[in-house]
């Protein structure tokens, strides 16, 4: 690879902050200057922690990779400092032509300019002139849906108004390297499917493309080459299907240890899953899948919650949720409580599967526990005749019947009386 096909370059690459430990927090100015007088000297234990750690890679003109990892694994630092957001701490990067980038809702938006004016200023910021910011202009405001509020300032835009304005500026105003990070967790369906297509027509235009997506499926269909972060290092650069692979390899070992990091999990924290588990690891297509798991409380008061479960596939697809409120099932405040839940003939396809469970109440999400356990499906298939070829590209496996009708009678014809037929 010569120099002159390289679009970015990154040379032991490092990012690091310092975390101050035991640094009271004060309401008020004079709560503060009390605790100053009583305590004149405060004691505050300093600790470095490192975000990136000695990151090298290059990455050719008109690749679109996937960047990939764990919460905390460094991905949204990385592009920060791609996008000249913040400086490293050590290590260089030289990137060959002019960044655009979507990092977060509305990043290098002006509150208080409107749609319109912000437009041209994201323009001016990636150095375009007015003439080609103009010639953009129409295609931007047709692709975020957002003529009828052109002249209002963005500050009151919905969420999301302000992220299909703030793809369309940086999908439009043709930059040599998009860096997009989570995009598609915001935003309807046909939104989204507007942003991969958007995001597709940029690669085929030869321009350099950098993702950070948690959706599996979306990397995979879009990236011709990925890179795995683990704990702020690359852990692996290479085949977008190898690094999947490896990043679902890395969250099942990391589920192990979702009791012990219970206090670390998002939501308000009243109660936890305490533990989490199928009856068994592998089960066949029309197996009952039996989830039992355990509720502790850890406040003195707790609400009234209900249970939801979402199992995804490997490429991160969510193929079926459950939710206790669809059984007007809902659970009252305990200290601790064990729950059940059955899953009579998933008729899944074969393949290795993960359950994120999430706990609610009426106020919001009291615990997330993603990747609570994970079970596979046996390559066998509910029908008479187990052809894995007939159900290659399969999601589930329905109960069908298959029969023939004589177009002339209209009547099922005698020799065909023994057609495969699934009751």
């Amino acid at each position: 690879m010569s120099e002159q096909d390289i679009a970015i370059s990154i040379e032991g690459l490092s990012k690091s902050y310092t975390i101050v430990h035991g640094r009271e927090k004060h309401s008020t100015l004079g709560e503060a200057m009390l605790a100053r007088l009583k305590q004149p000297i405060q004691r505050l234990k300093r600790e470095t922690f490192w975000a990136l750690r000695d990151i090298s890679f290059n990455i050719q003109r008109g690749e679109v990779v996937g960047i990939v990892g764990r919460n905390g694994a460094g991905k949204s630092t990385l592009l920060k400092i791609l996008s000249r957001i913040t400086e490293p701490t050590e290590g260089k990067i030289d990137l060959y032509g002019r960044v655009g980038s979507l990092l977060e809702v509305g990043t290098g938006f002006h509150q208080e300019l409107t749609g319109r004016e912000n437009i041209f200023l994201n323009g001016a910021i990636l150095g375009m002139r007015r003439g080609e910011i103009q010639a953009k202009f129409d295609d931007i405001v047709d692709f975020a849906g957002v003529s009828q509020f052109l002249d209002t300032p963005v500050k009151r835009y919905s969420s999301g108004m302000y992220v299909r304005l703030a793809f369309a500026v940086a999908a439009h105003l043709n930059p040599e390297i998009l860096i997009i990070d989570e995009v598609l967790a915001v935003g309807d369906m046909e939104f989204q499917k507007k942003c991969l297509g958007k995001m597709k027509d940029v690669a085929a235009s030869g321009r350099t493309v950098l993702f950070v997506s948690h959706q599996m499926q979306a990397v995979s269909t879009l990236c011709t080459r990925a890179v795995l972060l683990e704990s702020g290092r690359v852990a692996y650069a290479g085949e977008v299907s190898e690094t999947i692979s490896r990043y679902l390899s890395t969250r099942a070992k990391s589920s192990s240890a979702g009791a012990e990091l219970a206090v670390r999990r998002g939501g308000s924290g009243e109660l936890r899953f305490t533990s989490f588990s199928p009856d068994k690891n592998i089960y066949r297509s029309l197996d009952t899948i039996t989830l039992d798991m355990e509720v502790t409380a850890f406040a003195g008061t707790q609400p009234n919650y209900f249970i939801s479960l979402e199992i995804a596939n490997a490429l991160g697809l969510t193929v079926l949720h459950l939710d206790s409120r669809l059984l007007n099932v809902e659970f009252a405040a305990a200290s601790r409580r064990r729950i059940r839940f059955e899953i009579r003939e998933p008729r899944l396809a074969q393949g290795d599967y993960v359950i994120h469970a999430f706990m609610c109440s009426a106020r919001g999400i009291i615990d997330r526990f993603e990747r609570a356990a994970d079970f596979t499906i046996a390559p066998l298939l509910p029908y008479p005749a187990s052809r894995s070829d007939c159900a290659r590209s399969a999601i589930v496996y329905p109960q069908f019947s298959v029969t023939e009708v004589d177009s002339e009678t209209a009547a099922p014809r005698s020799d065909l009386d023994h057609a495969a037929s699934i009751a």
